[in-house]
């Protein structure tokens, strides 16, 4: 078994869990809130989609093992939830409603502030 193997292993089953059910309540809650009231707030629903993406694919790359995949992912993630969750304190008026990332993830009791970072200490340990 390589390293890239065993990124799910251990610990790292718990990353994937965690990754998965994210992927489903943002992408459920994204595909409810685009389908029923979109004009309401495209902006926030569209990026609580893009999150569930980029959630869904975490899981994907945790999974398989690929490294380099799930670093970009979760690069990307605490880009996210940093820009988003700024942006939506100095701007409110921009999201009417809640993303997956506003007030850095507040609405998840900042499981997408915290999660990114332990993704990122989970693979740097596993090199």
């Amino acid at each position: 078994m390589t390293g890239e193997a065993g990124l799910g292993s251990g610990p790292g089953r718990a990353l994937i869990a965690l990754y998965g059910v994210f992927a489903l309540a943002a992408g459920a809650r994204a595909a409810v809130q685009i389908a029923t009231r979109f004009a309401e707030a495209p902006l926030a629903y569209a990026l609580s989609a893009f999150a569930a993406l980029v959630y869904a694919l975490l899981t994907v790359a945790l999974v398989r093992g690929a490294r380099r995949l799930a670093l970009v992912s979760l690069f990307i993630e605490l880009a996210g939830v940093l820009v988003i969750g700024t942006a939506s304190l100095l701007w409110p008026a921009a999201f009417p409603d809640e993303t997956v990332w506003s007030g850095y993830g507040k609405g998840y009791l900042f499981i997408p502030l915290v999660l990114p970072l332990v993704g990122l200490y989970w693979l740097w340990r596993r090199r």
